[in-house]
This record gives structure tokens, sequence and C-alpha cells, in this order.
């Protein structure tokens, strides 16, 4: 037994989540399992809270070998890989269960197999992150509404293509950055989940929320080229199961919270407001190519279509 404490291998896995979001403690439980699934062999260190870098910087890490592990979107992953991306188009997804059931589709397949074939690097898990809402100190009620509207946005294209076919002026600042920009009025208005909007506090600071659940968000669980290529067979099965039992622990948790939240947002004296979808998915139609994000229409048709 010496022999197996002896070779414990300690593995990073980070992310930039707050340490009381699911996707922190189903990270912890999924270290811990897999910990305990191969006697010891592995000790995950999970990093929350951006403690190894912003978003940009562990995604390079995987790279770099700094980290093993991490959670991120798919919209990081299009920086190496643009096809993934349209998975962030607008409105492509109905909501997490239509996103649960692309994440066993062929085309996830494909475009999972066709991030790993560029980087390396192995997408194990998909995990629902939210839908995407818009906060903000002015009312909006349809897209027109926001015209020449100060919003802090992922410096990511798909994020992009909503707010500017509504006519916004976008700033891309960091996302641990963003409360303090909507409390000095650098922006305006931000989006993001409302589990999010809950976590980050953004509620203290913004008037309205409104809901133009633009993107129905996820987060990939991937494990570096190194790392992966390190591990035995048997083990890349225990690190896969475990990691796609912790995404679906941390979505039931979101779906949950975000039934809730509406009423706890309005509870606590903000107005939001339910909005026409399909004026904004139409603007965004009408004013967005596919072929300027390196998309590939026909994926976005094959998700469309997932029943």
């Amino acid at each position: 037994m010496a022999g197996t404490a002896q070779a414990q291998e300690v593995l990073k896995w980070a992310h930039v989540y707050e340490v009381t979001e699911p996707f922190h403690t189903e990270s912890v439980w999924a270290g811990e399992e897999i910990a305990k699934r191969t006697n010891g062999r592995y000790k995950i260190e999970v990093y929350p809270a951006s403690q190894l870098g912003k978003e940009a910087d562990i995604n390079q890490g995987l790279k770099l070998g700094t980290v093993d592990i991490i959670i991120s979107g798919s919209s990081f992953a299009a920086k190496e890989y643009a096809p993934i991306g349209v998975t962030y188009f607008p409105y492509i997804f109905r909501d997490a269960d239509h996103l649960l059931k692309y994440a066993k589709s062929d085309t996830y397949k494909k475009l999972t197999q066709g991030y790993a074939g560029k980087t390396g690097n192995q997408i194990v898990a998909t995990t629902y992150y939210g839908t995407r809402q818009t906060t903000s100190n002015r009312a909006i009620s349809k897209c027109a509404d926001m015209q020449g509207l100060k919003i802090r946005v992922p410096d990511v294209p798909a994020y992009l293509a909503m707010p500017r076919a509504c006519g916004a002026n976008t700033t891309p600042i960091a996302f641990a950055e963003v409360y303090l920009a909507l409390q000095n009025g650098t922006v305006e208005a931000q989006e993001n989940p409302l589990t999010t909007i809950e976590a980050k506090k953004f509620f203290e600071v913004q008037k309205n929320i409104v809901l133009t659940g633009h993107i129905v968000d996820h987060l990939n669980t991937i494990v570096s080229k190194t790392r992966w290529a390190s591990l035995s067979d048997e083990d890349k099965k225990i690190f896969a199961e475990v990691m796609q039992e912790a995404a679906a622990r941390a979505t039931q948790k979101i779906v949950a919270r975000e039934k809730e939240l509406v009423q706890v947002f309005k509870d606590k004296g903000l107005m939001v407001t339910d909005v026409d979808k399909s004026d904004f998915e139409k603007n965004v139609l009408e004013k967005t190519k596919f072929e300027d994000f390196g998309y590939d229409k026909a994926d976005w048709e094959a998700i469309k279509a997932i029943q």
C-alpha cells in the first residue's frame, strides 16, 4: 500500500465561480469521488473564484500545464475551434432540457471531437449554466429599447450578437470586476443567468431584470491533453463517469434555483420584465451572419431541430 500512497498524483481543477455555486460544490464532490474510486491515486485540488486566473488564463493553463481540469464555456473553446461556438448563438436552445438533449446528440459528439482534434483537450461533461437574462438601470421591454445602452458583455462573438443587434454599446469587463463597473456607472447593464446575478449580487446595483433568455448557457468540464493522455483507459472511464454525474447534479440545482429566483428578485424590489423573445431573435437573425463567426449553419439547424 505504501507504493500506492507514494504514487498519488495531485491535480489542479480551476474555475472562476464562487464557492457557494454548484459548479464549485460539485467539482469538490467530483474530486473526492475520483479519489475514492481510484483508491486515492489522485488527489484533486479545486481552485474557485479565479484563484488561478481569469477564464482566458485557465484555458491557456490547459496548454501550459498549469492546470489539469477546468470548467469553462464553449465560447472559450471556440477560440481554439470556432464551430463549437455555435452553441452560444442566441436563441439556439429553447431551455435546459433542450441543451441536455443536445449533449447526448451526434452534433455534440462531432463538435467536441472537433475541439479535441484541434487541442488534444477532452470535453468530458457539460453542465447547464443557466439562461442568460439582462439586468439594467434602464427599463427594457423590446429590442429597440437597448439602443445606446452601455452593457457589459464577455468579449466573445456570440455573447455580443444580441446586444449589438439591438443597438447596445458593448463593453468587455472581466467577470470579477463587473459589480464595481455597475456600481460606479462604467456600464449601466450586464447579462448573466439569474443564479449568477444572485451569487455576484448584481441585484444590489441594478433596478431591472429583463427576461431576454437570449442564451441558454452551459459549461464544459475539460481535461488537458497531457493529463488525459496520462490516464489509463480504466481511469478515463472513472473520470468521465464522475464528471458527468457532477454535471448532472449541478444542472439539477441550477434549474431548481432559477425557478425560485424571479420571485426572490421581485421581493427585493426589482422590476422583473417578461419580453417577447421573438422580437430579439428576429433582430439577431437579420443582423448577424453565421460565417462571420466561423460557425456552420448546418450545425445550428441540427441543434434547433433536436426535440
